[in-house]
């Protein structure tokens, strides 16, 4: 079974001895974890405690991830695609990329699409086994993780253009250029496949037990350490340093608006709380999921009924970080006044003159109407980072 959410695999073996550093199976393979959230998540139906060989029943944790992740991830792939796919549209179409902030959020929508087209992929896999063959396990590991780095380097590259927009604002009017907006989204977008190689190197299609995975598989001399790498490459890039670039920038965007006496500065500092809290509640839980299950035996977490635990843990809070690329559009894109203009726009142009052939109360647009819809809103420049 699977569970996903940014590619970190907990694969457990058909039958496993819980035994001190690390969960042994009957053939001597390690139990597999390899970070980013969930692209695999095998989980036999028992397991023994070595000390006493007494079978650990894990059909329910099974039936739980068979049942459970398919529905998440369809509901995190409709709302994923609908939001995102409606930001890269009003980008493209009304806003036409005129600067650096749009830019990010066009890259930020890709990667989040990129993220959410893999999930039926997985979620078949949850509820039934691997079928498509290896050539497509790295394939969509690849595109996986690539979505995932990507949608935390952009949401990093929003934070800092924010910062410039506000705090440097003299600086900003050079530096925030489009041409300077597309080489570092180009470079992020390097980065960010780079961060994916490992994932890609080490994920296979293999039969297990008269049963196809698709997971990680590491060399036997280094597992612990190649697991050890990407917990800690999960909980570095995941939560750790978004969180510090945030909680800087965003500390010293807050003094510089309050500073200010524009009436809008309440609607941005209540939305920079937003979105830092946002981001530590979705994501801090799973990042600590991963790092306990690593370190099972440091946290005396080595046994039947922790283990288990542990599985539920890790399958529940690795959906719950998924959701966050569907509330991305949300608090960065559709926050912004002159954003939420031109998608009203585009739906009563769109979407509600078809809608007024059988209820024409529906449409009542005007030309007035329209026409606004290109004008700056007041206060906008100032605060286009903050809102």
């Amino acid at each position: 079974m699977i569970s996903s959410t940014s590619g970190f695999v907990h694969e457990i073996s058909t039958t496993e001895f819980i035994y001190n550093d690390s969960t042994l199976s009957a053939s001597g393979q390690s139990k597999m974890i390899s970070p980013t959230s969930g692209l695999d998540y095998e989980i036999s139906a028992t397991e023994f405690i070595y000390d006493d060989t007494t079978p650990c029943q894990k059909v329910s944790v099974k039936t739980f991830a068979s049942q459970f992740l398919p529905v998440l991830y369809s509901l995190v792939l409709v709302s994923g695609l609908v939001g995102n796919m409606l930001v890269v549209l009003v980008l493209l179409k009304y806003k036409q990329l005129k600067s650096m902030t749009d830019i990010y959020l066009l890259n930020l929508a890709i990667s989040d699409l990129l993220f959410v087209v893999t999930l039926p992929f997985w979620a078949y896999y949850a509820a039934y086994k691997w079928v498509f063959g290896n050539a497509m396990c790295k394939l969509l590991t690849g595109i996986y993780y690539t979505g995932f780095y990507g949608s935390i380097f952009f949401i990093i590259l929003l934070t800092i253009d924010r910062y410039l927009a506000i705090v440097h604002a003299v600086f900003a009017l050079k530096a925030r250029t489009i041409a300077w907006g597309i080489l570092t989204s180009v470079i992020t977008w390097g980065v960010a496949i780079l961060a994916s190689i490992p994932g890609i190197v080490f994920y296979q299609a293999e039969s297990k037990h008269k049963h196809w995975v698709c997971s990680p598989r590491y060399p036997l001399e280094q597992e612990r350490i190649w697991k050890i790498f990407f917990m800690l490459k999960m909980n570095i890039l995941g939560l750790f340093f978004p969180l510090i670039v945030m909680i800087i920038c965003y500390t010293k965007i807050l003094i510089t608006l309050l500073r200010c006496r524009s009436k809008k500065k309440h609607k941005a500092v209540r939305l920079i709380f937003i979105i830092m809290i946002v981001y530590f509640i979705f994501w801090a839980p799973y990042n600590i999921a991963i790092f306990l299950d690593t370190f099972q035996s440091s946290f005396s977490l080595n046994n039947c009924d922790s283990s288990k635990q542990l599985d539920y843990t890790i399958q529940v809070t690795e959906t719950i970080a998924m959701i966050h690329c569907c509330i991305n559009p949300m608090i960065y894109a559709f926050a912004g006044e002159k954003f939420r203009k031109y998608l009203r726009c585009f739906f009563r142009k769109h979407i509600a003159v078809h809608i007024s052939t059988y209820c024409p109360v529906i449409y009542t647009e005007t030309p007035e109407h329209i026409s606004s819809m290109g004008t700056p809103s007041t206060g906008e420049q100032e605060f286009s980072a903050g809102l």
